[in-house]
């Protein structure tokens, strides 16, 4: 495909979603700088997303559970309903293991068009996990006319942040089955400055079912793993995941892009290439709590796939400032 995109497509988004809806339209949401809100802006072309207005459709509670830190929301279609999945915590303090405190929690659309007004938009409440601790990122996606949910949690037994965990749902906001772990950070690539597993993301692809997650803390120690499964296999097994070696996409020093990841995919407008959406800086040297750094830009590239039906996301594209 010969089309260039924009890159970064969007500065000061981290975290970003992009999903190609039905009606011909990408919609894209991210973590806004400020943490304080939910935006959702829309285009005929993923070019156009980068000069789309934003639309805020969601605002943080003055106080309670979310009222701080809105992180990673994520849009979903969902048996004819739009979705949004999003983190948030009611204080910015850390709790006892020393992290955020933050929950999951999910909104429904009410009409059809998403954009429409934030009235339209309505609480669902937290998604709630066998564990009462720090949770983020869930992402959804439907295999077998079942839906699943995935997404990032402590547990106080296991070192580190985050794992990354797979339920079965009942409905969009409630899970079904018990969660069941199908990563932690383990590797010397997942372990750079924190312990961590976070920001899964899903696409269905040559007979297999793959997560890509991010590991590391979030400068340029950042960086995507994989995992895999049979799409005839259970999901809910553990023992059926494949987790890769090593990185699937990391830093390049070359072109000054550091830190890769919290990525999700689209297709491209020919509706056959595969894209891959991700956050990225453009330097190492941030000052205080890279957290609050707000230039973790949106970017987009295609990908490719291997002779093996494995992702080839290569290395990320430079800056170009279309």
């Amino acid at each position: 495909m010969s089309e260039t995109y924009i890159n970064p497509l969007i500065i000061q988004r981290a975290d970003p979603f992009i999903y190609k809806h039905t009606d011909g339209f990408y919609y894209l949401t991210a973590s806004v700088p400020a943490y304080n809100l939910i935006e959702i802006r829309r285009a005929k072309t993923l070019n156009g997303l980068a000069h789309a207005a934003p639309r805020t459709i969601w605002r943080k509670h003055d106080s309670g559970e979310m009222s701080q830190l809105i992180w990673a929301p994520e849009l979903h279609f969902t048996n004819g309903k739009w979705y949004i999945y999003f983190a948030a915590a009611e204080t910015t303090d850390f709790d006892e293991n020393g992290m955020f405190q933050h929950r999951m929690f999910c909104i429904e659309c009410s009409n059809a068009d998403p954009m429409h007004s934030e009235d339209d938009w309505v609480e669902k409440g937290q998604v709630k996990t066998d564990k009462d601790t720090f949770a983020l990122d869930a992402t959804t996606f439907e295999h077998n006319e079942n839906l699943y949910y995935v997404w990032a949690q402590k547990d106080k037994e296991i070192k580190g942040n985050t794992n990354l965990y797979i339920s079965e749902m009942e409905n969009p906001w409630t899970l079904k089955t018990s969660p069941i772990m199908i990563s932690k950070p383990e590797t010397e690539w997942e372990t750079r400055g924190f312990w961590v597993n976070e920001g899964p993301a899903v696409i269905k692809r040559n007979g297999k079912i793959f997560i890509t997650y991010s590991g590391s803390a979030t400068d340029e120690n950042y960086c995507m793993g994989l995992l895999s499964i049979d799409s005839t296999q259970d999901l809910l097994n553990a023992n059926n995941w494949i987790k890769s070696d090593k990185p699937v996409f990391q830093s390049d020093l070359s072109t000054n892009q550091f830190g890769p990841g919290h990525n999700s995919f689209t297709i491209a407008e020919d509706g056959k290439t595969d894209i891959l959406v991700y956050h990225c800086r453009d330097y190492t040297e941030i000052k205080g709590d890279p957290l609050y750094d707000p230039n973790r830009h949106t970017k987009i590239q295609t990908f490719t796939w291997n002779n093996d039906g494995t992702p080839n996301f290569g290395k990320p594209v430079p800056y170009n400032y279309k």
